[in-house]
Parts: C-alpha cells; sequence; structure tokens
C-alpha cells in the first residue's frame, strides 16, 4: 500500500451495501443452482436485493463524493487509457473507483437488477413462481424465467472477472482493494478533499427503497 496520509475513503453504507450484496448473490446462487435454502427464502433474498440496487442507485445520486455516478463513470477513452497506463506501471493512484471500476460496478448493478426484475416474472412451472408471474402472458413469463437463469450464469463470470481484476491490480501495482471497502480507508501521498453526507440520510433511502419493494410485491 503506498505511503502518505491515512485517508477516509468509503463511507460506510457504501460498504454496508457492497458486502450485504455479496452475501446475498452468493445466498441465491446457492438456493437457487443447489437448494440450500427453500425458494421462498428465494425470493425474500431477491426482494431484499431489489431494495438494496433502488437504495444503491438513490446513493449514486444522493451519497457521499466516491459513491456518487458522477465521481466514478468515466468515458470509454478514459478507460482505455487508464488500462494502457496501469500496464505501464504510471496509472494515478485515485480515491474511489478507478475508471475500469466505476463501469464494472455499472455492469454488475445492470446484470443484478435484470436478474432479480426477471424473477418477479419467473415460474418453475410447478409450484413456484414469481409475484409478477400472473401479470403477464405465459410467452412472457418462459422469456424472463429464460432470461433469470441465463443473468444468473453472466453474473458468475462478471464476479470472477471482479475478483481477477482485483487480484490483477494487487500483484501490478500493489494496491489492496479490499481492505478499504472493509475499513474504509486508504494511503495516499496527497489527502484528497472528499465530502460526505450523513449516514441518516443512507437510513432513510434504505427505508424508501425498502418500503417501494414491499409495495410492489404486496400489490402483486
Amino acid at each position: 500500500m503506498h505511503d502518505g496520509t491515512d485517508t477516509r475513503v468509503w463511507d460506510l453504507p457504501t460498504r454496508l451495501f457492497h458486502w450485504t450484496l455479496v452475501a446475498l448473490i452468493a445466498l441465491q446462487y446457492a438456493s437457487g443452482e443447489f437448494g440450500w435454502l427453500s425458494m421462498q427464502w428465494h425470493f425474500r433474498l431477491g426482494y431484499a436485493t431489489l431494495a438494496l440496487l433502488v437504495f444503491r442507485v438513490l446513493w449514486g445520486f444522493l451519497g457521499s463524493q466516491t459513491s456518487r455516478f458522477t465521481d466514478f463513470v468515466r468515458s470509454p477513452r478514459a478507460v482505455l487509457r487508464y488500462v494502457f497506463d496501469t500496464l505501464r506501471g504510471r496509472a494515478p493512484h485515485a480515491p474511489g473507483h478507478n475508471p475500469l471500476g466505476g463501469w464494472s460496478v455499472l455492469a454488475l448493478l445492470a446484470l443484478v437488477a435484470l436478474q432479480a426484475g426477471s424473477g418477479l416474472f419467473a415460474s418453475d412451472d410447478i409450484s413456484e413462481e414469481g409475484p409478477l408471474a400472473a401479470h403477464v402472458s405465459g410467452a412472457a413469463v418462459s422469456t424472463l424465467t429464460k432470461i433469470h437463469h441465463w443473468v444468473a450464469d453472466a453474473l458468475v463470470i462478471l464476479v470472477v472477472l471482479h475478483v481477477g481484476a482485483v487480484l490483477l491490480h494487487w500483484l501490478v501495482r500493489r494496491d489492496n482493494l479490499v481492505a478499504p471497502m472493509l475499513h474504509g480507508r486508504a494511503r495516499f501521498a496527497h489527502a484528497p478533499a472528499l465530502r460526505f453526507v450523513s449516514s441518516w440520510r443512507a437510513l432513510a433511502l434504505l427505508a424508501l427503497s425498502a418500503a417501494a419493494v414491499g409495495a410492489l410485491v404486496w400489490a402483486a
């Protein structure tokens, strides 16, 4: 890790979101593919994931600086430049997500949203179906069920790539990206001035997100 000033980079809501999503994805995959938990639990975990995603989108606009989309979503040219600079050992050590990591976050959020959303309409054609399956045609249910299964495999691939990128980042640049996501701090030669917002705002947004998903499921 770089010498320098120990600086707060990630707020608590973002870190909790990250590790909670990891746990939810793992539990849903285990329940869906291996039957470790009942399908009722699979549905409940899916609702929790959907609420968490709604929260993360809101937090991406209203949260702390390093959590906002405007802070880490960069142009394709910036991503390519970052990749080349990294391979040459010249990429700057910036707080928050790097340009490549920013797009990885968006891809992961999009896939998880597609997975959770399609699950609301999915059916096993036996005894279990999503809460919105009865509101669309049988053909739509069949298509969305297939998407639900395909995206599960795509998520596994993306997670493997994500872990591989973290390991490569550590091997090439000697940057441990996992530790800051645990304790929220990293070292910089020149401490950046970052803006953080209250965790109470995050709690309010999470409650709003959970209420919205709960209302959707209840209405269905």
